[in-house]
């Protein structure tokens, strides 16, 4: 299941090194470009690196884009022929890079100011630069701090070379690649051992290269997350259960189990690995307890507390490692030895072939995760050489194309949050709530709609301004999860020289520190990061004239019968309250009240102290629901829709079949048309940017590449999570279909993915308490086929404790029954002799077994 980037090891990290200094008779100069010069404007491009202010700032960091535009292309391109490293971004960037474009450049930028009496101006101004095509250039800083340093001390261009063969030594050859589902699951998670197995063919200097050559490992102690005990209810409840089991033959049951388990209190200590044995001593000695934490956490077991002897039999001692109990068993972490739902004692050898991979390919990296030699699986951890230090890299492993550097989107909701700062006249392409739109909102509507918006930061740090250009860029495309297109016409730090430049940009999103940019007026949404204020630009009206055929009249109204009443409670992200709010006619009124929940609750949880994770993972929800809103829009008006589902409720049709629903979803009609007529004006505006032609292509190409398809799945996780007074057989077909179509392993990791941030399984566990048997054995089988892989398993820990309970419950009472059924037809083989066909005896049997069937069905 792991793959490695072919190129990662023999490709350039680094195209180019390049060195600016101001002169004070000459201004900035482009001083040095390593290995050959790039063949743009070397005046523009010292500009860039010196930003305005520079020497008020001991350090300071800048961002900018090469190959934006024709002014900025890099010409020749002898030192890019190489292959290089490319991030696996959305379906359909293929399309863009196999284009005549060159692909874009990320430029990280040092600005030091170095104090010295002796010079005429009592300073000197230095920038240290490289270009990358790795979206994750916060790694790069390290190197930069410490080659300027190399340089001030012998300013040479030798120095240049020495950063520039140092980059490029770095091996990510180990570096797994991840789809877009497991970005996706990885940025959800905060377990630091998800898809571990993805690093198993990691040696145990790969995995943690900081560790000197002779040092052990750090012992780690037992995760103690709340979320993650190891005491957990449904074991006390099973061991209740036996207690009087294990009264009757005390003495028996502790001359059988002694030799093999610890004391129950032991299973409260912490665990230390061995680092002198050999791997089947290890195993010998490790409790299931202690093999249960390379899962991080409690875990459910299924069955009698005998009958599943985990030791190893023999000398691979597969059947006893971790990965085998991480693969085989329903979760790890009890002492006890238990039988798991489907792979018994009776069953284990005939385990499927893909059940094997994972047992083979995870076992090295948890027993090294177990040891305490594995730090975070969210990056790769690598170490470069530099002169006589060794620097640590830690590598994300989930990063998107449209997310450069370690941007905040905490920071830029801050500093924009009050409607008082917002200033200029109302739009409808702009204000989706009248006045009342919160400017992260307005900021928002102007990155989708293709609005020109710079970021103003006079008298502060460059670095810091572009900071919040590259947040923006972000939040637009839903951290580079939804949308794409924002990166590109991006400049995170401009200035007057390159002013041509980046305004001959349609829709550019620049960061500035002049004030004069605030006087000149190209600009659409200027964003004062210094006081907060938004302000929209007054002629505003006349450069974006909104379009009248859409709204309440018109399009919408003449369709509206296609619009059907759904049995749903809410629509998707809490918009169930939308329907006891009025709407008045015009857009000035409108209360879009998803949009004001929607930042009520991340203001909630960063006042609460949520981290940055969560935020983002917040935005990646909220711009899913707009495409998917804007598909139903495109559908109610054009009659088809390009970039999803078509919207369609569930229909149960007597006598003949059952369809599922698909697209967005809400509580009735009257709700619908008012999300349309809310939302109508930035959709048509959004429509007619190339970040929405984008989409249509990024969605035709995931539609073959999918592994799940054939139906919405976040149209049936949407009515799982909200709908009111479900029938039961739309939940049976729901639960049906997920058991069906989520099999394979790229099948479970794009359901995962898809699961609400925060929620996990558990609206998928409520069905284990249906009242129809066949929803709670498709559960059942969904959570089976969940539970074959790490990352399944992971998330079956998450459950709470009845739903937990239910599934061991469930699982454990049909294995014994298909465990009866075997017995029983095995019993039936034995007792008689297989008859020839035709014979009269042959119908006896036919008659017996069908009333030993029916026998058998009664208990």
């Amino acid at each position: 299941m792991s793959s490695v980037q072919p190129t990662m090891s023999t490709g350039n990290h680094c195209s180019f090194v390049l060195l600016a200094e101001f002169d004070i008779y000459q201004g900035a100069q482009l001083k040095y470009q390593f290995p050959q010069p790039l063949g743009i404007d070397e005046g523009v491009l010292a500009m860039s690196m010196l930003p305005d202010g520079a020497e008020t700032q001991l350090d300071d960091w800048t961002i900018f884009f090469l190959n934006q535009t024709s002014f900025n292309t890099i010409s020749p391109v002898l030192a890019l022929d190489t292959p290089e490293v490319k991030s696996v971004g959305l379906p359909g960037e293929d399309d863009i890079r196999q284009s005549d474009k060159p692909e874009l450049l990320c430029v990280l930028n040092l600005v030091r100011t170095k104090h010295d009496k002796k010079l005429d101006r009592g300073a000197k101004v230095l920038a240290l630069a490289i270009c990358t095509r790795h979206p994750f250039i916060q790694i790069f800083k390290p190197f930069l701090l410490m080659a300027l340093d190399d340089y001030l001390s012998d300013p040479s261009q030798d120095c240049l070379a020495r950063l520039f063969d140092a980059v490029n030594s770095m091996d990510l050859s180990g570096a797994p690649t991840l789809t877009r589902y497991e970005k996706m699951v990885m940025r959800s998670s905060e377990r630091k051992d998800i898809f571990a197995e993805k690093f198993a063919h990691l040696t145990s200097h790969q995995v943690n290269p900081t560790h000197g050559a002779g040092l052990k490992a750090i012992p780690q102690h037992k995760s103690t997350n709340s979320g993650e005990s190891y005491s957990s209810f449904e074991e006390g409840i099973l061991l209740r259960n036996h207690d009087k089991e294990r009264t009757r033959d005390d003495n028996k049951t502790r001359s059988r189990e002694k030799p093999r388990a610890r004391d129950r209190a032991d299973t409260d200590t912490s665990t230390t690995a061995p680092s002198s044995h050999s791997h089947g001593q290890l195993q010998n000695q490790q409790s299931p307890s202690d093999s249960s934490f390379s899962l991080g956490g409690s875990a459910v077991w299924v069955g009698d507390e005998s009958g599943l002897d985990l030791q190893p039999k023999d000398n691979s001692g597969e059947s006893g490692s971790v990965a085998s109990i991480a693969a085989s068993s329903t979760l790890i972490g009890s002492s006890r030895k238990r039988r798991s739902t489907d792979a018994s004692s009776s069953t284990s050898s005939h385990l499927h072939g893909r059940e094997q991979n994972v047992r083979q390919v995870s076992h090295a990296y948890y027993d090294s995760y177990a040891r305490g030699t594995v730090k975070d699986t969210h990056f790769y951890h690598t170490s470069v050489a530099y002169k006589d230090h060794q620097l640590p890299i830690k590598m994300p492993l989930s990063t998107f194309p449209e997310e450069v550097g370690d941007y905040s989107l905490i920071m830029l909701i801050k500093v924009f949050s009050s409607h008082q700062q917002v200033i200029g006249p109302i739009h409808p392409h702009l204000h989706t709530n009248g006045p009342q739109t919160h400017p992260i909102i307005i900021l928002f509507n102007a990155l989708i709609t293709g609005k020109r918006i710079v970021f103003l930061g006079h008298r502060r740090p460059a670095g810091e301004v572009s900071s919040f250009v590259l947040s923006a860029c972000a939040l637009g495309s839903g951290c580079g999860v939804v949308l794409r297109g924002f990166i590109e016409r991006a400049f995170p730090y401009a200035n007057l020289h390159n002013k041509d430049e980046w305004e001959s940009v349609p829709a550019y999103i620049a960061g500035v520190t002049n004030p004069i940019f605030e006087a000149s007026g190209q600009w659409d949404l200027l964003m004062d990061i210094k006081s907060g204020s938004v302000t929209v630009a007054k002629d505003i009206h006349s450069t974006y004239p909104a379009s009248n055929t859409v709204g309440l009249a018109g399009p919408l109204v003449s369709r509206s019968g296609t619009l059907k009443a759904e049995s749903s409670i809410g629509s998707e992200d809490d918009v169930v309250r939308i329907a006891k709010e009025g709407v008045k006619s015009d857009f000035t009124g409108k209360d879009n009240n998803a949009d004001k929940m929607f930042i009520e609750d991340i203001r909630a949880a960063i006042d609460d102290h949520f981290g940055e994770g969560l935020v983002r993972m917040r935005f990646t929800e909220y711009v899913t629901r707009f495409v998917r809103l804007a598909s139903r829009y495109e559908e109610e008006i054009t009659g088809s829709t390009r970039f999803g589902y078509s919207s369609a409720p569930f229909a149960e049709i007597p006598g003949r079949s059952t369809k599922l629903g698909s697209g967005i979803a809400f509580s009735d009609e009257a709700t619908c048309l008012r999300e349309l007529s809310a939302n109508a004006h930035r959709i048509e505006a959004w429509r007619k940017t190339n970040s929405y032609h984008c989409l249509v292509m990024d969605y035709a190409k995931q539609q073959i590449s999918s592994p799940i398809r054939g139906f919405d799945v976040l149209h049936q996780l949407f009515r799982l999570r909200y709908t009111k007074n479900m029938v039961d057989t739309e939940v049976l077909m729901i639960m049906r279909s997920l058991a069906d179509n989520v099999k394979t392993y790229e099948q479970v990791v794009e359901l995962l993915a898809y699961l609400p941030h925060g929620g996990g399984l558990l609206y998928l566990g409520f069905c284990l308490f249906h009242q129809k048997e066949a929803v709670r054995e498709a559960t059942v089988d969904l959570f089976n086929q969940l539970r074959v892989y790490p990352v399944g398993v992971m998330y079956l820990q998450a459950l709470n404790h009845f739903q937990r309970y239910a599934y061991v419950r469930q699982a454990h009472a049909r294995e014994k029954q298909q465990e009866q059924r075997h017995q029983y037809h095995h019993h039936q083989e034995t007792a008689y002799p297989i008859p020839m066909p035709g014979s009269s005896f042959s119908s006896r049997m036919h008659s017996n077994s069908i009333i030993g069937e029916r026998v058998h069905g009664a208990f």
